[in-house]
């Protein structure tokens, strides 16, 4: 199992502080995260903010948790993540979900419909653009959102075939699971009858995940299942004990996801250099 944490809270300063802490104390990434969030938080673009972590590490994978594509355009997206990929040797990662009406983004601008069923669409046909632009090759495109023709896009990525792609997957929703089965790993939530919106997944749930895939996947390459949380990390053998199931059922990454309103730059830097989990 690998161990990421995300910049949930802080300046920009304090973000790329954190992915040099990071990587100093052995952590396996480090994620930004994307909203709008069009209001009073301090927020900062992810794509900026990855750029300025790239430049500051050489080991860890960057990403963000989690990118809504569908109110991005997809050619835009490209070359963002072309540039990203080549200025950090390859170790970019784009974790994908649909977003929300929170975000205002969606909610409060006239450019976006926030109805969940079309969030879900552009989010595909956006993927399907990038790994036609990743490929390096010129590409037409005619979907139902998106209209593109002749396009080139170069450099091609340092990672091959492509870039990475998670997407947000809901056990047991076969729709769901089947565009995570499309792409490299799912970051699983549990929508299960009686489970806790947000909640932990246990290893039973993973097991039954990664089954899953192994029953429905077409391609080899690997995959990974991603799984989110919070852990101490002054009590190490506490974590080993409910992190070491989830990573023998099949769980490749935990992501050290710190939202509670109380936590601050300086509550995130404490735990990253406590570092990770070890199982």
């Amino acid at each position: 199992m690998k161990f990421g944490v995300v910049t949930s809270f802080g300046g920009i300063h304090d973000y790329i502080e954190m992915a040099r802490q990071a990587e100093a104390h052995g952590w396996d990434g480090i994620f930004a995260w994307d909203d709008i969030c069009i209001g009073s938080r301090e927020v900062f673009d992810p794509w900026v903010t990855l750029g300025a972590m790239a430049t500051v590490t050489e080991r860890i994978t960057l990403g963000a948790m989690v990118f809504s594509l569908a109110r991005r355009r997809p050619w835009k997206i490209a070359r963002e993540t072309l540039t990203l990929d080549n200025l950090s040797n390859g170790r970019l990662v784009i974790p994908v979900g649909f977003g929300g009406e929170w975000d205002g983004g969606y909610s409060r601008v006239n450019t976006d419909d926030p109805a969940r069923k079309l969030r879900a669409q552009k989010l595909d046909e956006c993927l399907a653009i990038l790994e036609k632009a990743w490929t390096g090759e010129p590409f037409d495109f005619h979907g139902t959102h998106y209209q593109a023709t002749n396009l080139e896009f170069r450099p091609c990525p340092i990672q091959q075939p492509r870039i990475p792609v998670w997407t947000v997957g809901a056990w047991p929703h076969e729709k769901s699971l089947a565009r995570s089965a499309r792409w490299d790993g799912i970051i699983a939530v549990d929508m299960s009858p009686g489970a806790t919106p947000g909640g932990d997944l246990s290893a039973e749930t993973i097991a039954e995940i990664k089954g899953w895939m192994e029953a429905h996947r077409t391609a080899s390459n690997p995959f990974e299942i991603v799984v989110e949380g919070v852990t101490d990390g002054a009590d190490v053998d506490g974590t080993r004990d409910r992190l070491l199931p989830l990573a023998q059922a099949g769980a490749t990454w935990w992501i050290e996801s710190r939202w509670d309103e109380q936590e601050t730059a300086a509550s995130l830097l404490k735990r990253i250099r406590e570092g990770p989990p070890q199982l």
